[in-house]
């Protein structure tokens, strides 16, 4: 009896514990990353042209990033849009939201992490170390241009629409492959990186309702989830995915290109 009451109970944490949300999905995070080369400098594009390959996001063998609950900021279920008064520095963040700041996940922290150590990267000319992170960074920017995931609504569970990360963040490019035609501009120098990562996720969240709205667009009428609402999806959400991938690669540019400079613009090879 001892024994089915623990499976019973873990089940039950099974079932209601929330799931790590996912990252982009490796179509979106390459279609990314490609693009964000091309913003870059000249001479800041040929050396990440140069190894592209051996960047993990871009090699013959590509890893996905990693999900781990850190890797969102769902901040409206602290505070509502545009969150007024947020706290861009992490210590005062917890101080205001004590034991809820656990809850909602580090990425604009992540992205500032990651950001010095690729500045540091840059000054010690260690190029495996620069590509690693250069991805690392990439990710977590491209995660901050992504609505759902700065939202308690990215899986879909209190508007009815299970699963719907997975679909929008990770299956919807991948029926795209082929189709994810990025415009981007060039890379800027950001004055303030962290400052900039909360601008980019206020840009992003912006789009929640558009997503939620548009998913139940395609899915309204369809049996399932498979073909029909896929061609359906790419129909109501392909352009609004393909301008939030399209931002991201700007932002990645932007931040490795300010990396760069901030380390001193050294020669690469």
């Amino acid at each position: 009896m001892a024994s089915w009451t623990k499976i019973a109970a873990l089940l039950l944490v099974l079932v209601v514990w929330p799931r790590p949300v996912a990252a982009w999905g490796p179509v979106g995070h390459e279609a990314v990353t490609a693009r964000a080369i091309e913003t870059l400098p000249k001479g800041l594009r040929e050396f990440f042209k140069s190894h592209r390959l051996e960047l993990p996001t871009l090699a013959l063998e590509s890893t996905a990033p990693a999900d781990t609950p850190e890797r969102r900021f769902l901040v409206d279920r602290l505070l509502p849009y545009p969150f007024a008064d947020l706290p861009q520095r992490e210590d005062a963040f917890r101080a205001r939201f004590g034991a809820a700041a656990d809850e909602v996940g580090r990425l604009p922290w992540l992205v500032q992490e990651s950001y010095g150590r690729l500045v540091e990267a840059f000054r010690a000319g260690e190029k495996d170390r620069i590509l690693s992170e250069a991805d690392t960074l990439a990710a977590l920017v491209a995660e901050l241009c992504n609505p759902l995931a700065l939202s308690r609504h990215h899986d879909g569970t209190e508007t009815g629409q299970h699963g719907l990360y997975q679909r929008f963040a990770v299956k919807l490019p991948e029926a795209m492959t082929g189709e994810l035609k990025l415009s981007t501009d060039d890379a800027h120098l950001l004055e303030n990186p962290q400052a900039h990562a909360f601008s980019l996720m206020s840009a992003s969240y912006v789009w929640v309702d558009n997503v939620l709205f548009l998913e139940e667009l395609a899915a309204r009428g369809k049996p399932g989830y498979g073909s029909i609402y896929y061609d359906a999806a790419k129909l109501r959400m392909g352009e609004l995915l393909k301008e939030r991938l399209s931002r991201a690669a700007d932002a990645v540019g932007s931040y490795w290109y300010t990396a760069w400079t901030a380390a001193g613009r050294p020669p690469l090879k």
